[in-house]
Parts: structure tokens; sequence; C-alpha cells
């Protein structure tokens, strides 16, 4: 009698291990990744290419408060799962990146910017095209960039494993000349703005803590652009075998 009531009394902890087992399992084939940056770099039009369903005519984000899920798998079950902060302009903005850096806290954080050459977006319930300077918006990267980077800091300093940044400089098709130049502007150390900002986050996270990369990326070509479609596919490649290697898959 004993010994059955003693099996009873174990089962909540050994269902407890064994619920703990699978989580870390699922947690080590599908990292969960944060997707941040503002509004138009084309945050969901790279997430769509590298979950392998892009969309036809290569639909925009539309800066929805909503935010997306998509798993990516391999021939080896394994692969990511993404979830996409809204951009600066969205209403839950600030309570998507509290919950995905400390709500509950993601593996890896993907970071896209443009090199100022976001799409310009209209306030909902407006129409037309909008105008966008360069300037401004490479000024807003910062400002959104700032917002974001101290999140990654708390949530990094917290963490009993390293977490990994990569930031995605994305739309390269634009500025095919300038690539190498344009990466190296937004890495640590590079004496830019938000170099200055990524040497920052370090300094705050801790270097082991975090690992930071930048990485070109270009999910749609411009018309005419020199970028090729398999030059584009390279990026993509480059970027996936990237993360994989961060999340201990290869």
């Amino acid at each position: 009698m004993r010994s059955r009531r003693s099996v009873l009394r174990s089962l909540p902890e050994a269902i407890g291990r064994g619920r703990d087992r699978v989580s870390g399992v699922f947690q080590y084939r599908y990292p969960t990744v944060a997707v941040t940056g503002m509004t138009g770099v084309g945050k969901t039009e790279l997430i769509d290419h590298l979950s392998g369903r892009p969309r036809p005519g290569g639909v925009p984000e539309s800066g929805s408060a909503v935010m997306e899920r998509r798993v990516r798998r391999d021939r080896r079950l394994r692969g990511f799962r993404f979830r996409v902060v809204p951009g600066e302009n969205a209403a839950t903005r600030l309570g998507a990146l509290d919950e995905v850096f400390h709500d509950d806290p993601v593996d890896g954080v993907l970071h896209v910017v443009a090199n100022g050459f976001a799409t310009g977006r209209r306030p909902a319930g407006t129409t037309g095209s909008v105008e966008a300077i360069r300037e401004d918006q490479v000024q807003r990267e910062l400002e959104d960039w700032t917002v974001t980077s101290h999140r990654i800091a708390s949530m990094a300093v917290r963490r009993n494993h390293p977490t990994w940044l990569i930031v995605v400089v994305t739309k390269v098709d634009l500025y095919p000349d300038d690539i190498e130049e344009v990466v190296r502007s937004y890495s640590p150390g590079s004496g830019t703005p938000f170099g200055d900002r990524l040497d920052e986050l370090r300094a705050l996270a801790g270097g082991a803590k975090l690992s930071v990369d930048v990485l070109p990326a270009c999910s749609h070509l411009a018309e005419g652009s020199p970028v090729t479609p398999k030059q584009r596919d390279g990026y993509l490649a480059a970027l996936e075998a990237r993360m994989a290697q961060l999340s201990g898959h290869v």
C-alpha cells in the first residue's frame, strides 16, 4: 500500500520532468526568434522567404498590430519559430516588445534595417503615396533601435545561456555597389551612430551574453536591379546558415 502511495505521489514530479524534457527538445529543434525593426524595412517579406512561404506579388508588411508566427522546418525536423514584432507606428508595439523580450523571452533576434530605404507608410485610414526622405528614415531607424536594444540587453543579462542577435541589412538591391560599406556601418566598432549603439548594447549585456552579427539580405528585387535572383538566394542562404550555427543545428 505504501509503495502504491509512493508511486502516486511521485507521478506529478515525473510528469513535470517529462514535460521539461519534451520542452527542452522542442526549444532546441525550434528556437524562437524575434523579428524587429521599424515599419517598411521588409520584416514580413524576409520571414516569408525564410519560412519558405513567399507571397505572390511581394505583398509588403501592413504594419498590423498582430504578431505573426511562422515555423521553418528542414529535413531533420528542425527549424525556427518566428515572432514578428509590429513596426514603430503600431499601437501595440511596446507591448509586443515586452512580450518577446520579457514575458516569454526568445532565443535569438533578427533586427531588420534598410539603410534609410524603408517603404513609406501612411497612417491607417488614409490613402495616397508617401514621400520617404532617406535622412529621416535613417534617424527613425536609430530611434527604433534605441527602444529595442534596451529590451534586448535586459533580456540577455537575465538568461543563463547566451543570446544571439543578427542585424539584417535589407534592400541591398537598391545600393549594390555599396553593400560592404553599408554593412560595415551597421557593425559594432564602426564609429557610426548605429555602430555606437551596438557597442553600448554589448557593454550593457556583456560580450559573453550576447553575440552580434551583421548580414546583408534582399527579399524583393527592384526593377532593373543588378542583383540577380541567385545572389538574393545566396544572401538568404547565408543568413539561414548563420542562424543554424548560432542555434546549434550544425
